[in-house]
């Protein structure tokens, strides 16, 4: 799986000029499956994005994780990061599972996100959605997990 974290002061994702996920402070997380990902993978995801250390402790330093600053996690479904830019000026999606196996995954992962942290917003998986945020920082971390 694919994921963009985003360190946020807020953010939220609207569909339809309706609001239907929004968090305060935490970590907006645009993610992707591919075609090998399974249950597992998003279940290591969801265990490293919860204890990844990239909000400041007091002496400003990267050393407290969304659990440790009570923050929330807003999941959105983009297929988008398994873009293959490497031929011509069109992205190839080709990288990104398909349809039913991306909304299965997609789902697991708030699922599991949704047992393991208290404060979990979404988007729509397939949904033309528009993404609000203030990165805090900013902090912007590339994550891939096998």
């Amino acid at each position: 799986m694919i994921a963009l974290l985003q360190r946020v002061r807020e953010a939220r994702v609207e569909v339809a000029g309706q609001v239907i996920g929004q968090i305060d402070q935490g970590l907006l997380m645009l993610v992707c499956a591919e075609p090998a990902d399974s249950e597992a993978t998003a279940e290591k995801l969801i265990a490293k994005v919860l204890k990844l250390r990239v909000f400041s402790d007091d002496a400003g330093k990267m050393n407290r994780s969304v659990q440790d600053v009570a923050g929330g996690l807003l999941i959105v479904s983009q297929f988008t990061l398994a873009a293959d830019t490497q031929g011509g000026n069109r992205p190839s999606f080709s990288g990104a599972a398909p349809a039913e196996l991306g909304r299965r995954l997609y789902d697991h992962t708030l699922a599991i996100a949704r047992r393991q942290h208290p404060v979990v917003a979404s988007g729509e998986f397939g949904a033309d959605m528009q993404v609000h945020l203030v990165n805090d920082g900013p902090v912007t971390i590339p994550m891939r997990m096998a």
